[in-house]
């Protein structure tokens, strides 16, 4: 078995990460708290996200929009500091897999540890477990996913997973709504920013115009736009510009 899931354990440590940190003491949900609370001022998402990283005893993360799968690129990614090519091997099953879960079981999955295997084509690093574990939240609107990898044969808590969980949901929250507003949002009128949040959520033009009563060219005119003010060429670009300015 890739990996062993015990109950929490006090005296947890880990025994290295893929590239050969030697063996460290895991912090305490208290060191955790103050170290996140230290750079929350500071607005930057990835060190937070390392330092809750390294609390759960994984090697790497990736944080996902689970409610911006795309089924052709990577514009669903948030951010991650998995290698590259690993990321784009899960792509493929992360899209489908969620694709196929009904809203209820996507609600029942929510701070709910959720295991399963890399592709077999996944190149995944010496003394990796091909076994990856994954949390979803929803932040307002929004359904993320945070993946960690694990060192094959880590001891993994629960309770650390479910602290993780909770307090990422938190930290990323704090960083989406504190946010000053750029100029180029302003740009943005509210029906315009109504019909990139309906995008987002994967509807097509005739859907938006049933749901806003309005014709689909005049949808597709707003669509035409957002793109233009957002320096965007496809719809799936304008996600990630909505994603990346906290615009949805």
């Amino acid at each position: 078995m890739d990996m062993h899931i015990l109950q929490a354990l006090k005296s947890e440590t880990r025994t290295g990460n893929f590239v050969g940190i030697a063996t460290a003491n895991l912090s305490s949900r208290s060191e955790l708290i103050a170290q996140l609370c230290e750079i929350a001022g500071t607005g930057r998402l990835q060190p937070g996200l390392r330092i809750l990283t390294d609390y759960v005893g994984a090697s790497h993360y990736l944080l996902a929009r689970a409610d911006l799968l795309q089924e052709a690129g990577l514009d669903f990614v948030v951010s991650s500091d998995w290698p590259f090519d690993l990321v784009t091997n899960l792509a493929e099953a992360f899209v489908g897999g969620f694709g196929r879960a009904t809203e209820l079981e996507k609600c029942m999955q929510l701070f709910q540890p959720h295991f399963a295997v890399l592709p077999e084509t996944a190149d995944v690093p010496d003394g990796a477990s091909r076994q990856y574990c994954s949390l979803m939240f929803n932040i307002g609107r929004s359904r993320l996913a945070l993946m960690f990898l694990f060192d094959d044969g880590f001891i993994l808590s629960q309770e650390r997973l479910r602290d993780v969980g909770l307090l990422t949901a938190y930290y990323t929250s704090l960083l989406q709504y504190s946010g000053t507003t750029t100029d180029r949002d302003f740009e943005l009128t509210d029906r315009e920013l109504e019909c990139l949040f309906w995008i987002a959520e994967g509807k097509t033009s005739d859907e938006i115009a049933m749901i806003l009563g309005i014709s689909r060219n005049t949808i597709n005119n707003y669509i035409t736009s957002v793109m233009r003010k957002t320096a965007t060429k496809t719809r799936s670009e304008a996600i990630a510009f909505a994603v990346r300015n906290n615009l949805v």
